[in-house]
């Protein structure tokens, strides 16, 4: 389950599967191991030689738990493994982690989804549980390179145009210099092969400019080198009010006008805000649902204590207590964050965006 929604380990569940009884003691003994390491981790046997096996196929069980689970782990022979996941397999943006274990526990092997789907982070704590060999065979792990689609995974972030992240990859693999360009702060020192530039490409160390880069950015417009991989992290609260009972299909689209015209990803927004007398507002109920995002209400007084000048509006006073609502539910919603989009007012619908503090850490 390799989503934009990131999950920490804690949240992070593993269905292992296997198929003998040396399989399946080692089988138990990762599972032991990944629960102390916080995972939620299901085993599952296939065999008629052993205790509650289950009944269904080994590619019917692959075909439930493939888009269920943030990993799968096969403990037997890796034949079993490509076959069960082959119709499965669809994007390394949405695949999960599979990993192949052997039945004694020697080796792990990062099977699918290395990277986005956290695979090779896996196989090496399997194999450290089990005192096994990891076996990853992706090229920037390898030569020990920078990888956007892991610094993505690590910051919670979307990563969008995957050619282009394939060019960067590349690029660093044949010893090219690589651009990184950043809306953010960013501590810690840049990876080897990774040099600073403005937005408009432009190296800040006077070196030539690369044609591959990584921009970290809120803006579909940001596009410094001519082949930009960006990486979008979830840093934006979309603050809104509307009339009591407004259609749905009205305020998603005055979400998408707000996005649209701010020049932000929809991917950027972290979560929806109002005031709590719109905690059961149908519309903002089902724009919180379609976009899969948090949706937090404050109360009136939490409201009226936001620090800062907003616009006000007599008639919102009226109903709400308070003379603005979008406005500071964004602010509130980006922890006090700083506001980039003003209230604008359609059709009965406010919109504001707010932008809380982050910045990109190199380990």
């Amino acid at each position: 389950m390799n989503t934009a929604e990131k999950e920490s380990d804690d949240d992070r569940r593993i269905s292992i599967i296997c198929f003998s009884l040396t399989g399946k003691e080692t089988a138990q003994k990762l599972k032991e191991g990944l629960e102390k390491c916080g995972y939620h981790t299901e085993l599952y046997k296939k065999s008629r030689y052993l205790e509650d096996s289950i009944a269904e196929s080994t590619a019917d069980w692959t075909a439930e738990h493939f888009h269920r689970e943030d990993g799968l782990i096969f403990v037997g022979a890796c034949g079993i493994a490509v076959r069960s996941i082959a119709p499965q397999v669809a994007s390394k943006k949405s695949d999960p982690a599979v990993l192949v274990v052997d039945e004694c526990g020697q080796f792990v092997i990062s099977l699918l989804s290395g990277h986005l789907g956290g695979a090779n982070e896996l196989s090496l704590k399997a194999a450290q549980i089990l005192g096994a060999q990891p076996v990853v065979t992706t090229a920037t792990d390898l030569h020990k390179r920078f990888a956007v689609d892991v610094f993505s995974r690590k910051h919670d972030c979307e990563i969008l145009f995957m050619k282009a992240a394939k060019e960067v990859s590349a690029a660093l693999l044949a010893g090219k210099t690589v651009g990184f360009y950043s809306e953010f702060p960013f501590v810690g020192a840049l990876p080897n092969g990774l040099t600073e530039c403005d937005a408009e490409g432009i190296p800040l160390g006077g070196e030539s400019v690369p044609e591959a880069g990584v921009a970290v950015t809120i803006h579909p417009s940001c596009r410094p080198f001519a082949a930009t991989t960006q990486v979008v992290p979830p840093v934006v609260t979309l603050g809104m009010g509307c009339r009591k009972n407004k259609e749905a299909a009205i305020i998603q689209k005055e979400a998408e006008n707000c996005l649209r015209e701010a020049d932000i990803y929809r991917q950027a927004v972290r979560n929806l805000a109002s005031i709590s007398i719109k905690k059961d507002e149908p519309g903002l109920n089902a724009l919180a649902e379609e976009w899969k995002l948090p949706f937090v209400t404050y109360t009136e007084e939490e409201l009226k204590n936001v620090e800062g000048e907003f616009t006000p509006s007599a008639f919102v006073r009226t109903i709400t207590g308070v003379e603005n609502v979008c406005e500071r539910s964004a602010v509130l919603g980006s922890d006090n964050g700083r506001l980039i989009r003003k209230k604008t007012g359609r059709e009965g619908v406010t919109t504001a965006l707010a932008l809380r503090k982050w910045e990109v850490r190199f380990e």
